[in-house]
């Protein structure tokens, strides 16, 4: 895959009207594709729309593009699951992870208060670890990452390897998570899903690595959770775009 034209593939998907319409946010996915497998990539993106368990959407948009800037190759962050056994000690453990991997234990409590009136953005919140205030102004849409894939063959030696499952949920949010936590703006991120039958979430660090909780949320809930805790003292703008527009392919190289 190095040496071919790669194109970026994205899906969204809503229910009742499309989002910028204030529809309901039901899934959402991206690739990085030969222009050979341009097709399954959309099949693959479709497939997971069309059934999600948040319900049935009505808008779906697919869109690619060829990709012109130079591919960055990144290993995958290590893995670490932690079991708990309520939402409640999981959430403890996660503001732990938090204050390890570097955001001040103040500005945890005040994002804690962000998250629950942000419940329904669709991308990621920016929070500045200094100022404790929301620096992106995207409001309900918030960041979206994008850009970013790891070929299903070596993820599944990877998978192997490290005792995972092989499914596109672990590889989907590891390569997230890697990509978001190589950027040097970045100090820690926490995440878990809108889905309302997946509770394990995670906070990511480059100082901790990927660090799954698997009670993060009650069942049934689809209130979901990405916030990145930034160094706001960086340039904004640049990590915002490497965030969209930096390409990144997870290669993990056994040691």
């Amino acid at each position: 895959m190095k040496d071919e034209e790669l194109y970026s593939v994205r899906m969204r998907a809503a229910k009742d009207r499309a989002h910028e319409q204030g529809g309901k946010h039901i899934s959402g996915g991206e690739l990085l594709s030969t222009f050979q497998d341009l097709k399954q990539s959309v099949n693959v993106l479709m497939e997971k729309a069309l059934n999600h368990s948040r319900g049935k959407p009505d808008f779906l948009q697919i869109q690619f593009e060829v990709i012109n800037e130079p591919i960055k190759f990144v290993e995958p962050l290590q893995v670490e699951t932690n079991k708990v056994n309520s939402v409640e000690e999981g959430q403890a453990l996660a503001r732990r992870l938090l204050e390890k991997s570097g955001v001040p234990k103040r500005m945890i409590e005040k994002a804690y208060k962000l998250i629950s009136e942000c419940s329904d953005s669709r991308g990621a919140i920016l929070y500045d670890i200094h100022s404790g205030e929301r620096i992106d102004d995207r409001s309900e849409k918030g960041i979206r990452v994008s850009r970013m894939d790891w070929s299903t063959p070596n993820f599944e030696q990877w998978a192997i390897e490290n005792s995972m499952q092989k499914s596109n949920r672990v590889k989907e949010a590891l390569v997230l998570a890697t990509k978001v936590c190589d950027h040097p703006s970045t100090i820690a991120e926490l995440c878990w899903s809108d889905d309302p039958d997946y509770i394990t979430g995670y906070v990511a660090s480059k100082k901790l690595g990927y660090q799954r909780i698997t009670k993060l949320k009650e069942p049934g809930d689809e209130r979901g959770c990405r916030i990145f805790f930034v160094n706001g003292l960086q340039d904004l703008m640049s990590y915002i775009d490497y965030l969209e527009k930096q390409p990144i392919f997870i290669q993990w190289n056994k040691k």
